[in-house]
């Protein structure tokens, strides 16, 4: 029997459900030892698999795993100094450990951004048990630009239906929404 195909080692053996009332918990680095660490307060959400090229990703996964907190639930508590933004030209400012490597959260500083106020988490990061699952796959088509076959694409589709993650080349329709009701608030189109 041929191995299913590998999307993120959290979701290759299916996903279990969010705890009820759960706390949070503390991401850290890779490190072997003093780690980066950053105290995560109450649960995540829209937690989903990512295949655009600037979010990290595990070693040999196709997709990252992302979610976003509120800013204010997000607190770094060990070892910042080893903090680095990798691309200070990005909307979302991904805060890496500048030893091992990975993000340990991203953040968007304009205010105008429909985001704004929510810091983005890779939940894979944490010991804790009982992250809200990912819900859908975003940025499909954006793991070829990192190297995947173009021609394993209907399989790469397939497996994530199969793992009951919806595959998106763009966001969710809920995010989408989301973000177009911000720009219309913003442009006078609808009221506030």
């Amino acid at each position: 029997m041929a191995q299913a195909m590998s999307i993120h080692p959290a979701v290759d053996q299916g996903t279990k459900p969010a705890a009820t009332n759960f706390a949070g918990g503390t991401l850290v680095c890779h490190c072997p030892d003093q780690k980066v660490a950053v105290s995560i307060q109450g649960q995540c959400a829209h937690n989903h698999v990512c295949g655009c090229t600037k979010c990290w990703k595990p070693a040999g996964a196709l997709f990252s795993q992302v979610a976003v907190v509120p800013r204010a639930n997000l607190k770094v508590t060990a070892n910042e100094n080893k903090l680095q933004v990798v691309d200070p030209s990005a909307v979302i400012k991904r805060y890496a450990c500048r030893a091992c490597g990975v993000h340990l959260y991203g953040r968007i500083d304009n205010d105008k951004h429909p985001f704004f106020g929510l810091d983005f988490i890779h939940t894979e990061l944490s010991a804790e048990k009982g992250w809200a699952p990912p819900e859908f796959a975003a940025f499909v088509s954006s793991i070829i630009e990192s190297g995947a076959n173009p021609d394993n694409m209907s399989a790469v589709r397939a497996r994530l239906k199969e793992l009951g993650l919806e595959p998106y080349d763009c966001l969710s329709p809920a995010l989408m929404d989301a973000i177009a009701t911000h720009v219309a608030k913003a442009a006078g189109v609808l009221s506030r």
